[in-house]
């Protein structure tokens, strides 16, 4: 199990002798507006929940998400966030021959590693902008029963249209192609390039994380969707209440209310956009710095000078929290992540940021 996830606040706290909650957590890709004041309610209204079992099924949110997507509830399962799913899929595909487009999300590789496979990774380049080559991932797909592709991807920011899968699992339809689309609620034109609604083959399946763009990591909340002879196989290893009553309530709550999931989706993408080009104005001129172009809440950046575990040292030094990137396969120790807050904070990590590259 990796252990260089990000959100590791009490680690920084206990180096600097301060509070966890004086730490200014950018590590953790979560939305900068935090969750909707309605989920704030409904959490303390519902406390009781934890008093009694959740439905062993999670059936109500299962039926929720299905319903705002208009697809079959049989085509899809509620978990306790995405993880369990990654974990497990190797397993109930009985994959033995795994690709992973990369540089992304290590679990991937570790769920792998679980059931005792060595998965082969397509590594995008830097010198393309970590653009995945279509051609090149075709090739290894060829020799693969099971394909992992974060979209958009995790560290990169950087995304792929929805033709670039759908011609993969045209083109291989033996191979499983596993779509992680945790943070394309970012994404402008989120609904033309998601794959939940429109499955035009057999051989793909879904990820979506409620996590991350409601910024509720701790209730853990996913969903698995795609073809139902694949989710049928990940059925076969669920676990009766697996997702938690007070997650359940939640994530039942916001599907009730369809109608305040798309403005709030709006909002989100518009104020990350403005974050987002205020923080990249800023350190332009900074030469040791090579932002990655992403369409998400993070910005991945590349260090000339410097090493990525010495330099996310001494931004934390300032009570700054960002991710070293140094253990995703493919990237090395020159490469940092950071996620995007509210603006008195975006120009604080840009204040940390000038005073590491001038330490040296």
């Amino acid at each position: 199990m990796i252990i260089g996830h990000g959100g590791n606040t009490a680690g920084l706290a206990e180096k600097l002798g301060c509070a966890a909650d004086e730490i200014m957590d950018m590590s953790a890709n979560l939305n900068p507006l935090g969750p909707p004041e309605r989920i704030k309610t409904v959490i303390m209204e519902n406390l009781s929940a934890i008093h009694r079992l959740p439905e062993p099924d999670a059936g109500s949110m299962t039926r929720g998400f299905a319903r705002f997507h208009g697809i079959d509830p049989d085509t899809v399962i509620a978990g306790s966030g995405t993880t369990w799913f990654i974990y497990t899929i190797p397993k109930a595909l009985d994959a033995k021959q795994v690709v992973i487009l990369g540089p992304t999300y290590a679990d991937y590789a570790d769920a792998c590693a679980m059931h005792g496979i060595a998965p082969a990774f397509c590594m995008a380049r830097a010198e393309d902008g970590f653009v995945p080559d279509l051609e090149a991932v075709s090739d290894m797909a060829a020799r693969a029963d099971l394909v992992f592709i974060c979209n958009p991807n995790n560290p990169t920011g950087v995304g792929v249209e929805k033709e670039f899968i759908t011609t993969l699992a045209r083109r291989h339809p033996g191979v499983c192609f596993v779509v992680d689309e945790s943070y394309l609620p970012f994404v402008e034109r989120a609904s033309d390039i998601s794959l939940v609604q429109d499955r035009p083959y057999d051989n793909l399946l879904v990820l979506s994380s409620m996590s991350k763009i409601f910024t509720i990591p701790g209730l853990r909340t996913g969903f698995l969707s795609g073809a139902k002879h694949l989710v049928d196989k990940v059925m076969q290893y669920y676990q009766p209440w697996s997702v938690n009553a007070l997650a359940q309530v939640v994530i039942t709550d916001i599907f009730d209310h369809p109608e305040q999931i798309a403005p709030f989706y709006e909002k989100t993408r518009t104020y990350i956009a403005e974050e987002k080009k205020s923080v990249l104005s800023a350190i332009a001129d900074q030469k040791g710095l090579v932002p990655v172009p992403g369409h998400t809440c993070f910005i991945l950046l590349k260090l000339l000078h410097h090493i990525a575990p010495h330099f996310c040292q001494q931004v934390g030094a300032d009570r700054i929290l960002i991710r070293d990137c140094s253990n995703f396969t493919g990237l090395g120790p020159r490469y940092v992540r950071f996620s995007l807050k509210d603006r008195k904070t975006n120009t604080a990590l840009v204040r940390s940021l000038q005073k590491a590259l001038a330490r040296g």
